[in-house]
């Protein structure tokens, strides 16, 4: 069980049967009454944020979650299949489970995946990853100065805008948590 006392941005409880990440909290002594805690939570299961109101020295309960390492293997109908690097296992995802991370995952490339009680319900992609761009338009060489943009299809089907100066078959970096482009490869 975890007190009110020991509440931080990051931290992971259970609030009836689901689980949060606590996304900020603010501890409140009023001048009238008891002092509270005013959180905001976003649930790891659908990602919806709410806000809570917890009174000092009320106890959350530690949710029953599990992250292993596991292999992208390939896609396949709408499916992503996996394997556990520990115990060779098997699974696939769906869109849905995915979520935008769908987008940066190459084949073999080693992620995590956080389970409660036995189901996935997120994916940790690494926060840079390097894709080729599959299909853009022709680069204009020397055109750097105006900071002009382009779309690129990267191999995995995903768009980002480019630097005039990208050309097709080029690796570049690209930001997972924003999806922007960082750099060349």
């Amino acid at each position: 069980m975890i007190p009110t006392s020991q509440f931080r941005p990051g931290l992971k409880v259970e609030i009836e049967g689901e689980p949060f990440e606590m996304v900020e909290f603010q501890h409140v002594k009023p001048g009238k009454g008891g002092a509270f805690v005013r959180t905001r939570l976003k649930s790891l299961k659908t990602g919806f944020v709410q806000d809570r109101t917890f009174r000092s020295g009320e106890r959350l309960k530690r949710p029953d979650l599990e992250e292993r390492q596991v292999q992208y293997l390939y896609k396949d109908d709408g499916q992503w299949h996996f394997m556990d690097t520990e115990t060779y296992e098997q699974f696939f995802l769906t869109a849905d489970q995915l979520g935008e991370e769908r987008h940066y995952l190459q084949e073999n490339v080693v992620i995590s995946v956080l389970f409660h009680e036995g189901q996935s319900i997120g994916v940790q992609v690494p926060t840079f990853v390097e894709l080729t761009v599959a299909k853009t338009d022709p680069g204009l060489r020397g055109d750097t100065a105006t900071g002009a943009t382009k779309p690129a299809t990267l191999e995995t089907g995903f768009v980002v805008q480019v630097p005039l100066f990208i050309n097709e078959g080029e690796r570049v970096r690209v930001d997972t948590r924003t999806g922007c482009y960082i750099e060349r490869a």
